[in-house]
């Protein structure tokens, strides 16, 4: 009884949410989708010819509008779960904390590219502090990919959430980046505790 009616919570949540209403009436696979779009309209880093790994790519929602706005450049999601093909965008299935993935990614772009993605979550544990921290390790492992994929005045935004792993986070960032930014999407719902790590222009 009690499970049923938390799944009917979580639905009317759901169906109460604009973003995931909207998601379905634009057909992106993923609410996330608009969190990308307002980063984007915010520091304007997607352009036509721009080369982009997106790290835990799957089910393809941030692909969805990358492949919009870049239509000379490329486009590859790296996922440990299999997403749908999609035009304009190539997929790698590799865990991104195995070197044999980082191999494959800078194979498949043969240059430093412009931009590394990450919207990457754990799977939850049940535990909030031990949730926060393994978000948080994942954008530490996909900041030391950037480090070695990106260009000079390449981009890198990730996912994180508040808490004991943060300060380390940040302080990381600033040592790598010139520029660091902590922002929250509109479409971020508001009682959680997600926000976005954006950096530009490796030291």
């Amino acid at each position: 009884m009690k499970k049923n009616k938390t799944s009917k919570n979580w639905l009317n949540q759901r169906g109460r949410d604009i973003f995931f209403k909207k998601s379905k009436a634009y057909g992106y696979k993923s609410r996330s989708a608009f969190k990308l779009i307002e980063m984007n309209e915010k520091f304007k880093f997607l352009k036509n010819n721009t080369y982009l790994a997106d790290l835990g790519s799957t089910p393809g929602g941030w692909c969805q509008v990358a492949a919009k706005k870049i239509l000379k450049g490329k486009i590859l999601g790296v996922d440990v779960k299999a997403m749908d093909k999609q035009k304009n965008v190539d997929f790698i299935i590799g865990d991104i904390e195995n070197i044999e993935t980082h191999n494959k990614i800078i194979n498949f772009f043969e240059r430093k590219i412009d931009v590394v993605l990450s919207d990457m979550a754990s799977n939850t544990s049940g535990n909030k502090n031990l949730d926060t921290y393994r978000i948080g390790e994942l954008c530490l492992n996909a900041m030391s990919l950037a480090q070695k994929i990106l260009n000079k005045k390449g981009v890198f935004i990730a996912k994180l959430f508040m808490g004991s792993i943060f300060e380390e986070i940040k302080k990381k960032a600033k040592k790598s980046f010139k520029k660091v930014v902590i922002y929250k999407p509109t479409s971020s719902k508001k009682e959680s505790k997600e926000v976005y790590i954006y950096c530009k222009d490796i030291l």
